[in-house]
């Protein structure tokens, strides 16, 4: 069923999924009623999307978290590993340690959102809270459609191209709060009025606040007239300067969206 990694288990890796993300209630669901397409229908999610969860996981854990039972009454199923059942304990542990933190700083308000979203570590220099507007499925592809959470980034508009079963495990739906990513190598810029062209639907207009000048690429930072900071990279030698106006750009594609783990 999925062969055994020889590493010891790396359970920060996978709890970074944090609880709200679907992948820990699928294990869950296994460690239950020992079926992965009766945790499937309990989760809400496909089964190819359960099977995607399963997989991330155990690439994450670095160890098999589930394995095949066969025979009995069922035809056989599916039963957690002794590792599967140590990373929903540690899941639990996580759980309760972010709750009584926030429970010491009061429920609800600025600091719940505050420390969910710091809770999120990436590489990923452009990250903004979204709020979800609208979804389109289109066969397996799914295009969301987000603006900006903040009231002073209500003007941006975000959009993101991921699969189906990426949309189920997240629970994605309207006005559902997310964040949206995307590395600065994925964001170009170029001067304002030379676009990309109508295909490109992610612009955002602005204006430079920094610029780097390299070998492989001008890196600027830019304030957008959306009211978030951006970074990304123009070509080599591009002309751009402090307060020049500027159009950056990144395809659906390049959007990662996350779910605050708590």
């Amino acid at each position: 069923m999925m062969r055994a990694m020889q590493h010891a288990p790396s359970f920060l890796d996978a709890l970074g999924h944090g609880m709200a993300d679907k992948r820990i209630d699928i294990l869950r669901q296994i460690g239950q009623g020992g079926s992965i397409s009766q945790a499937a229908r309990a989760v809400g999610v496909s089964y190819k999307a359960a099977w995607q969860a399963l997989d991330t996981l155990t690439n994450l854990a670095g160890v098999a978290l589930v394995e095949r039972v066969v025979g009995g009454r069922g035809g056989g199923g599916a039963r957690l590993t002794a590792a599967g059942q140590q990373l929903l304990e540690a899941a639990d542990a996580v759980h309760h340690a972010r709750s009584s933190a926030l429970a010491q700083l009061g429920e609800g308000g600025d600091a719940d959102l505050a420390v969910a979203r710091l809770s999120v570590r990436t590489s990923m220099r452009n990250q903004w809270p979204c709020i979800v507007e609208g979804m389109q499925a289109r066969g397996q592809i799914v295009r969301v459609q987000l603006r900006g959470a903040a009231a002073a980034a209500a003007g941006l508009a975000v959009f993101a191209r991921i699969t189906r079963e990426s949309a189920e495990l997240l629970g994605l739906r309207p006005s559902m709060a997310v964040q949206a990513l995307c590395k600065a190598t994925a964001v170009r810029v170029l001067p304002l009025g030379k676009g990309p062209g109508s295909a490109v639907c992610n612009q955002w207009p602005g204006r430079a606040t920094r610029v780097s000048r390299g070998e492989l690429g001008d890196e600027l930072a830019a304030q957008l007239d959306a009211g978030v900071q951006m970074v990304g990279f123009a070509a080599p030698a591009s002309g751009l300067r402090v307060r020049s106006r500027v159009l950056l750009a990144a395809d659906e594609a390049a959007i990662v969206l996350a779910v605050a783990g708590l």
